[in-house]
């Protein structure tokens, strides 16, 4: 057993081998400063993407015309049943008055036409309907129909299937462009770290021939990997942080078409800066510091 006082030791020689083999360490930061963004910017833009596709399917609406002669306590009846289905998110009565002056005021060019009707408003009492998943928009809408004084219910199903279809194409997508990107990665890191340990073969090879222990060379190594995988996982928080502000800025204030179909649905960085910042730390120390050791194996065969 590694008494602490040797443990301390091994730790401080990771910390200098950092500075001692800078140029290696350098090369190594970058590499895993590189990965890490490829596939930390690929996960936000995904879920990103998934966002917003999800903000666009909560403007979704059914709405659902009553029959004319529909009295007051046969509405609250429809209202109750309707707030009491699974999928639906909220229920919002829209009066036939209602209905008329907005199609006045949006119609004003024919304002003649609405004149000559004088107090007969030909429209109809109606629900707008907001759906929590609209993946069971069909179904939803079948219990609907089977509610006495139902005249019609108007869904925009086509839009429905575009989005639908739209995140699955998404999802397998960057799903693809993720694992691909994280493999990539895997295998520079790992020749970068095999680079690394390479350049010091002969202080390894010294190390063994005095009665070094396997643990004992490879504990500054695990050390040295790690606190590059640190720095390198803090340094792309900043970059992250920096870029992802920068774009969600950019779409905010310039593209006023993202406004309409649901960029407010982006996440806040801050909201996720902890698990980004987490996330990025933790998985540079991890690779850093297990390819460091793996690559020590081959050479502490001696």
């Amino acid at each position: 057993m590694m008494k602490l006082s040797g443990i301390r030791y091994l730790v401080n020689q990771g910390v200098e081998n950092v500075w001692k083999n800078r140029m290696m360490a350098f090369a190594s930061f970058c590499v895993l400063l590189v990965s890490i963004l490829l596939v930390g910017i690929s996960v936000l833009f995904y879920v990103n993407i998934n966002s917003i596709i999800g903000g666009i399917e909560s403007k979704n609406e059914i709405v659902v015309f009553l029959d004319k002669d529909i009295t007051k306590e046969e509405t609250d009846d429809v209202e109750a049943k309707l707030k009491q289905m699974d999928n639906i998110n909220s229920v919002e009565f829209y009066s036939r008055e209602e209905a008329y002056d907005s199609m006045q005021q949006s119609m004003e060019e024919y304002a003649e036409v609405f004149k000559s009707l004088g107090d007969d408003n030909p429209l109809i009492d109606s629900f707008r309907v907001s759906i929590k998943d609209i993946t069971k928009i069909s179904e939803t809408i079948s219990l609907i129909d089977e509610l006495d004084h139902i005249f019609k219910i108007r869904a925009p199903l086509d839009f429905v299937n575009i989005l639908t279809e739209m995140r699955k194409i998404v999802t397998v997508i960057a799903t693809a462009i993720i694992i691909a990107l994280a493999i990539v990665s895997m295998v520079i890191i790992s020749n970068t770290t095999k680079a690394s340990v390479f350049a010091r073969r002969n202080e390894i090879s010294i190390m063994k021939y005095v009665g070094a222990t396997n643990a004992f060379i490879r504990v500054p190594f695990f050390v040295e990997g790690m606190i590059t995988g640190i720095i390198a996982g803090g340094f792309a928080t900043i970059i992250t942080w920096l870029g992802y502000d920068a774009v969600v800025d950019l779409l905010t204030n310039e593209v006023n078409i993202l406004n309409i179909i649901g960029v407010g649905s982006i996440i806040s960085f801050d909201s996720i800066a902890w698990k980004v910042t987490g996330t990025y730390i933790l998985s540079g120390a991890l690779v850093g510091a297990i390819g460091s050791v793996i690559s020590t194996r081959k050479h502490l065969n001696v």
